[in-house]
C-alpha cells in the first residue's frame, strides 16, 4: 500500500513564508500564519515542502488505506493562495455567495489575494469545517 508523501516536516513555517517571492502572497501568508493559529488554537506545521497545516486527523478508507493530514491550513502558491477547508463548500452556499472573488476545488479555496475575500466569512467557513472534522474524526 502506498504511503502518503505529504507529512509533517521540521521546516519552520515562518522560514517557508519568508522565502515566498511574490510580495502580496508573502504578506497574505504572514497574516494567515497568525490568523489560523487564533482560529484553531494550534501551532502551524509544515506538511511537505509547501503546505502549512493546523491540527491533524487520522483517516482510513474502506480499502484499508489511511494516514494523517492537517485539519485546515493554506499554501502560498505562485498562481494563488490555496486555503484548505476540508469539509468542502457544498454545505455552505449562502456563505460562499458572501465570500468574494475566488475559485474552488474539492476542499481548496483559491484566492489571488486576501483583499478579494471577506475574512469574517472565511473564518466562519474554517470554523464550520473544524466542527465537521471533529464530528467525523474526533479530536
Amino acid at each position: 500500500m502506498a504511503e502518503n508523501k505529504t507529512k509533517p516536516t521540521e521546516l519552520a513555517p515562518i522560514d517557508f513564508v519568508n522565502s515566498v517571492e511574490h510580495p502580496q502572497r508573502k504578506a497574505d501568508a504572514l497574516f494567515l500564519l497568525d490568523w489560523f493559529k487564533k482560529i484553531t488554537g494550534e501551532e502551524p506545521v509544515m506538511w511537505g515542502p509547501s503546505l502549512i497545516g493546523y491540527g491533524k486527523y487520522t483517516y482510513k478508507y474502506a480499502s484499508g488505506h489511511g494516514g494523517e493530514f492537517f485539519r485546515t491550513g493554506f499554501s502560498p502558491r505562485k498562481q494563488n493562495m490555496s486555503i484548505y477547508v476540508m469539509c468542502g463548500f457544498d454545505e455552505s452556499p449562502d456563505l460562499m455567495q458572501k465570500l468574494g472573488k475566488f475559485k474552488t476545488g474539492k476542499s481548496c479555496l483559491y484566492v489571488n489575494k486576501l483583499a478579494d475575500i471577506d475574512l469574517e466569512v472565511l473564518q466562519q467557513l474554517v470554523e464550520d469545517s473544524l466542527v465537521y472534522m471533529k464530528e467525523k474524526y474526533g479530536d
